[in-house]
């Protein structure tokens, strides 16, 4: 797939779910998000856990800005709070119209970054502190990309 390279932009956002998806909803939503990603020159990865979704998209800055304001608008999402946004040279997750890994317990205390709820990422007094954080996550997720290509 070859994607345009110039004004990428990179959003990580977190919500709540409106209702406690399913194995079978979050399939249903993937496929419609692959679909939709890949239509808009999108690319990223989803993590969903305990009714909480953490999701890293990139692309063209004008078709991501879209998609998150239709993100932003659906009842599926509550709580959407973009916990940092960045223009990047390159993508983290070029190969990927939306990456998804569902995280168990065991799991969360072996991702680096990662937070149960979010909330001292979201609240931190030191955004710095949070970026590092995220960023983590963010190569954790890219490393395992590399590894399943």
């Amino acid at each position: 797939m070859t994607l345009p390279e110039n004004n990428l932009l990179s959003i990580v956002y977190s919500s709540s779910a409106a209702h406690p998806f399913t194995d079978e909803d979050l399939g249903a939503l993937l496929v419609l998000c692959r679909e939709n990603n890949a239509r808009s020159q999108l690319t990223g990865m989803l993590l969903y856990r305990e009714g909480r979704f953490l999701q890293v998209l990139e692309g063209p800055e004008d078709a991501l800005r879209h998609r998150m304001s239709v993100i932003a608008a659906d009842p599926r999402h509550l709580e959407v709070r973009i916990l940092l946004q960045e223009t990047i040279d390159r993508r983290y997750f070029p190969d990927w119209t939306m990456g998804y890994e569902p995280v168990s317990d065991r799991m969360a205390d072996e991702i680096p970054g990662y937070r149960a709820t979010l909330s001292d990422v979201e609240d931190d007094d030191d955004p710095q502190r949070s970026v590092r954080a995220l960023r983590e996550l963010i190569r954790w997720f890219q490393d395992r990309a590399i590894q399943l290509r």
